[in-house]
């Protein structure tokens, strides 16, 4: 039986109409359906470190998160990101009042969008961005302002004179990304200074999503918009353990901020999911503590694999900008004598036994990203070698 309804009106709210299943469902479900290498969605192909595994089952077995644990998050969490925090970037946070426990940075995100955005306010994001990005300024009844990061010199670089110009009356908040997801840039120093400028001088928020902090491949190692001058009290900094320690299917992120921003954010977070990853939080406290030697031990390794696919890519021919940070490659398939991203995507596994991700779904614009295309490499090195092979025999004769 058929239930119907008295309205016409379409039942998704009219903010989310734009936004339907995630290109990484449909590129994942393909990779399963046609046994291909998926290079799409970004998650390792192994777990992290085991001492952190066996933290979070030693939490389980003694009882500690089972139930619901405080809405911040656990103080011994809080305690051990705002050590991190002050140890690698002299930021100094009290663990009671400026930093807050999310699921997940997606949630983090969200949480914070909602809290500071009225309807009507603008916001300036750096596209291509992270698709959940549009989706949670829609939901805050805000309007997105991309800018371009556009190719040059074989990397993506931001255009200051274009992000000044974007700023309005309207303009509430800078949503920043760097490491940057999905092209792999890392904003310099330089670039961070105009951007704390800009922000003090029209009394703009900033929203900074830095998950990729571990993963940055120059020397000058991460650099938090909120060390600039001016900077700390008008910036919400995200993390999250996720992405450094390979168990993102724990969701445990975070924000740090003043007092007065943090508890805004809280305010929205507790009617989301208002708690979660009890056992995971001691055990993401005591990943936050571990030596120097693993964080640079992961990112070494992530470097060579970054080197591995990059090869394979150009000897397959694709044109490579070579990520400065994150575990994400965007390639040109122009030189393949394709233009269409998409197309080329839902093809991929067919024609080379590999999946990756179009880049256009991440841009407003989407003619500016429809030659890009993603992969990550965040695989075993195997696997790599293996879709690099596929990869060049499909296509490096043609």
């Amino acid at each position: 039986m058929t239930t119907m309804t008295s309205s016409a009106r379409p039942f998704l709210n009219r903010r989310l109409a734009e936004f339907g299943t995630t290109i990484f469902a449909e590129m994942s479900a393909l990779a399963v359906a046609t046994g291909s290498i998926n290079l799409g969605q970004g998650f390792p192909d192994t777990d992290g470190p085991e001492e952190i595994r066996e933290a979070a089952v030693r939490a389980l077995r003694d009882g500690r998160g089972n139930q619901y644990p405080p809405g911040p998050g656990v103080p011994e969490l809080r305690t051990a990101i705002a050590a991190h925090q002050q140890r690698r970037y002299a930021l100094s946070y009290d663990p009671d009042r400026e930093v807050l426990v999310t699921a997940g940075a997606t949630e983090a995100i969200a949480a914070t969008l909602l809290a500071l955005l009225e309807p009507g306010d603008e916001v300036i994001a750096f596209e291509p961005y992270y698709d959940s990005y549009a989706a949670c300024i829609a939901m805050a009844g805000g309007t997105r302002v991309p800018v371009t990061l556009r190719p040059h010199e074989g990397s993506f670089r931001l255009d200051l004179d274009e992000l000044r110009a974007a700023v309005t009356p309207r303009t509430r908040l800078l949503l920043i990304n760097t490491p940057h997801n999905p092209t792999g840039t890392v904003l310099t120093r330089d670039e961070l200074t105009a951007i704390a400028q800009l922000a003090v001088e029209r009394d703009l928020l900033v929203v900074t999503d830095e998950v990729y902090e571990h993963l940055v491949f120059d020397d000058a190692g991460h650099l938090p918009l909120a060390s600039f001058p001016g900077m700390r009290e008008r910036t919400v900094s995200i993390g999250s353990a996720g992405k450094t320690f390979s168990f993102t299917g724990w969701k445990v992120g975070w924000v740090t901020s003043t007092p007065n921003l943090v508890t805004a954010v809280r305010s929205a977070k507790q009617f989301l999911t208002y708690v979660a990853s009890g056992p995971f939080q001691y055990a993401v406290a005591e990943a936050l503590t571990l030596p120097d030697s693993y964080f640079e031990a992961f990112r070494a390794d992530m470097l060579a694999k970054r080197d591995l696919l990059s090869a394979g890519l150009r000897d397959a021919g694709f044109e490579v900008f070579t990520p400065s940070g994150t575990y994400f490659i965007t390639t040109d398939i122009r030189p393949l004598g394709e233009t269409d991203g998409f197309a080329f995507c839902r093809s991929l596994p067919e024609r080379a036994g590999v999946v990756a991700i179009p880049n256009a779904v991440f841009y407003d614009h989407r003619e500016e990203g429809a030659p890009f295309v993603r992969f990550a490499f965040c695989k075993r090195t195997e696997v790599l070698t293996d879709a690099t092979e596929r990869l060049r025999k499909a296509f490096a004769h043609r």
